[in-house]
């Protein structure tokens, strides 16, 4: 449903001059990209699962813990140091809470009375909030009347998939707003990565577990207050939490970084774009979800909407925190 990020993260690394050149990966970057696709779509079917058995925080615990020690494993074998700097840590503190912590958190809470294929849709309107977010504070990534266009439109798909014809009857009105939110939440992280986290020389990887870690400290503090423990650990509820970490939040986050490293953050956005598709297709075929005409319909005009705002001059980009089923540049996680 970490994370978005878009594709990345933090800092690109510091390369030296003499490196060798980089090896050509085992699988074709088309197959990686359809990989990636397939996990962050299935992380909101994880997260249903998940709710079964766990309070909402302890799926998010779980998420955090399995997708960081996924990370670490990955630094202790490449031997690369965390980065340094009690700033660089409380900034990374900060982004945790926006890019990991929180959207995951409400989007485990929208999933207890939203069926998953809206969850995964509205993971997708994370672009959108980037570009309001853009046009409402002074931003070095100006808006164009085309992404304007795209926000407006974007927002219409909202409407059409929560059926505001009819009242909204159609869906939990506090379990759609949680899963809206937990998008914006992104955005909001993204813009705040990038005004504080450029040029720090550490690596995407090293920051990425770092703020991983922060934020599964942060959930561990929290959820032992606000949410009953586990008493049990069904065999079915856990596999969904350790795939929903290790492969949606650890695994997706280095199969993202090897796409922006391979074929540019254009091309690897691109992700986000399938991501409500398989997530609709798992909630539909595998939990029997319920999909009316105007689901489908307006997830396409929502993704027309976000593309849109992706679209025309870009000025330079910051680095990005890891992150989830979103949308990739203001873009993808994650859920």
């Amino acid at each position: 449903m970490t994370t978005a990020p878009a594709p990345t993260t933090a800092p690109a690394p510091v390369v030296p001059d003499a490196s060798p050149a980089p090896r050509r990966p085992l699988l074709d970057w088309r197959i990686r990209f359809g990989l990636l696709s397939l996990i962050w779509g299935f992380s909101f079917l994880f997260i249903k699962v998940g709710n079964e058995a766990f309070a909402p925080l302890y799926v998010t615990l779980g998420r955090m813990l399995f997708g960081t020690a996924v990370l670490f494993a990955v630094l202790a074998v490449k031997r690369e140091r965390l980065p340094r700097g009690a700033r660089v840590w409380g900034h990374l503190a900060v982004s945790a809470f926006f890019l990991n912590a929180l959207p995951f958190s409400l989007f485990a809470y929208a999933e207890l009375t939203i069926p998953s294929t809206l969850a995964g849709i509205c993971n997708a309107a994370s672009p959108l909030w980037a570009m309001l977010l853009a046009v409402a504070v002074v931003s070095d990534d100006r808006p164009t009347r085309r992404r304007v266009a795209g926000l407006g439109l974007g927002f219409i798909g909202v409407l059409i998939v929560l059926g505001a014809w009819q009242g909204f009857s159609g869906q939990d009105p506090l379990g759609t707003v949680l899963a809206l939110v937990a998008s914006a939440s992104y955005a909001v992280g993204w813009q705040y990565v990038r005004r504080t986290l450029s040029g720090t020389g550490a690596s995407h990887l090293s920051m990425s577990g770092t703020q991983l870690l922060l934020g599964t400290v942060q959930l561990a503090v929290v959820a032992p207050v606000f949410a009953p423990t586990p008493g049990s650990f069904p065999a079915l509820p856990l596999l969904s939490v350790l795939a929903l970490g290790a492969l949606g939040t650890g695994v997706a986050f280095l199969i993202q970084y090897g796409l922006v490293e391979e074929v540019g953050p254009t091309t690897a956005m691109m992700v986000t774009y399938f991501v409500p598709v398989i997530a609709t297709a798992a909630g539909v075929a595998i939990l029997g979800e319920h999909l009316s005409w105007n689901t489908p319909v307006g997830a396409l005009v929502v993704l027309a909407g976000a593309a849109l705002t992706q679209s025309g001059p870009r000025g330079p980009r910051g680095p990005r925190g890891p992150r989830e089923p979103r949308p990739k540049t203001a873009t993808a996680a994650k859920a």
